[in-house]
């Protein structure tokens, strides 16, 4: 097995359960960690949801990572274990633990060297990929790194929870920091914050931060919605990046079609409803803005050549798809919300809202191995300047 590098500082993201915001996490704190230290480098060592870059499959938080911040390091390093359908299979039939964290102690070392500092992004709570002998637990124990519990706002499930993952991360001699509450009501966040130190102080964990739940964060764009669907678009694709704040099914007549202008609204409706189409394209003339996020046209029914041209004019995307309104309402409703590349709006609000609400000195203060790490400006010991 290759020699773990041990003298970079490092720190374990970890979370009670899926989407408790460890993507967030780590995408606000690489951004404050630079405000101090130099060079910070990334790694998620176990990913579940991937894309094909150049043949390689590759974690689609480390691409985020990558493409925001240009870490400079390569992509295989920063997601040396993609779980595909058959990967768990595979293992149990013929796997070995050992190989498995010879990959992962190598890419950390690559992502590592030359760092300040680097963040470790876990995958679900702390028991996800046991089954292959890789859960969160056993990744953080095998880099020799410290972990950061998230969790969302709350005190007894929360910190139940916390409490779950917490005994795992002890058995592999884990050091939890503390832990980072997000997604919490804002009109609720100073009562909470009383209560989860006292809470948390009974398990020795510091509360490093309380985030407010941001519900911009919550809407999707309507290209995330196309790729859930597994949409086409019709027209206006260059008007993806649209939020949808809000989903009515078309069922109304033309008449009162106007009640669904309003903006940041996406509109269901069958393909063949020529009337509500039309009634959309009268209302938002060519040349203006459309204030509707955009329109899913269901059942895949052929558009009228005439209707699908005043379309391409128009800013306003359509998307077909050959569910019918309820499937597709259905989708959109149980959707995970992710961040996306080159969504700037939503990755400066996560970043100002890690800076403002999460101790970030005290995580490089206690996540350190020995002291705090070397800062930018400061000179070596023996320099003579």
């Amino acid at each position: 097995m290759e020699e773990l590098n041990t003298t970079t500082p490092r720190i374990f993201i970890a979370a009670t359960r899926q989407d408790d915001g460890k993507t967030t996490t780590s995408l606000g704190l690489l951004h404050a960690f630079r405000s101090q230290l130099p060079n910070i480098g990334y790694i998620k060592p176990v990913g579940q949801r991937y894309v094909d870059i150049e043949g390689k499959q590759i974690d689609e938080d480390s691409v985020l990572i990558n493409e925001t911040y240009q870490v400079k390091l390569p992509l295989e390093a920063m997601s040396p274990i993609a779980v595909g359908p058959n990967f768990t299979r595979d293992y149990m039939q013929s796997g070995n633990s050992s190989m498995l964290e010879d990959k992962v102690v190598a890419a950390f070392n690559r992502t590592a060297w030359e760092q300040n500092f680097v963040i470790i992004e876990g995958t679900g709570h702390a028991g996800v990929g046991s089954v292959f002998d890789l859960s969160n637990a056993r990744v953080a124990s095998v880099l020799q790194s410290k972990a950061i519990i998230i969790s969302q706002g709350g005190l007894g499930k929360p910190i139940d929870e916390i409490a779950l993952n917490l005994a795992l991360f002890d058995k592999f001699n884990v050091e939890v920091i503390g832990v980072i509450l997000n997604k919490c009501i804002p009109q609720k966040i100073e009562q909470l914050w009383h209560f989860a130190e006292k809470g948390l102080g009974k398990m020795g964990l510091p509360l490093l931060g309380v985030v407010p739940l941001n519900y911009e964060l919550r809407k999707p764009t309507v290209n995330q919605v196309c790729k859930e669907l597994n949409a086409t678009f019709v027209a206006g694709e260059r008007y993806k990046r649209r939020r949808v704040s809000r989903v009515v099914i078309g069922t109304a007549s033309s008449r009162h079609a106007q009640m669904y202008f309003e903006p940041g609204t996406l509109i269901i409706t069958a393909g063949d409803r020529d009337d509500l189409i039309l009634a959309v394209l009268s209302a938002f003339q060519s040349g203006k803005e459309a204030p509707i996020a955009g329109v899913v046209l269901t059942h895949e029914f052929a558009v009228d050549p005439g209707l699908l041209e005043l379309m391409k004019e128009r800013q306003v995307p359509f998307m077909s798809v050959p569910y019918d309104s309820y499937t597709v309402a259905s989708k959109i409703n149980q959707m995970t919300v992710k961040t996306e590349v080159g969504d700037l709006e939503k990755i400066d609000m996560i970043q100002g809202m890690i800076r403002q609400n999460v101790n970030i000195e005290k995580i490089i203060q206690l996540a350190s191995p020995s002291g705090p790490p070397k800062k930018k400006g400061d000179m070596p010991e023996n320099s003579a300047f």
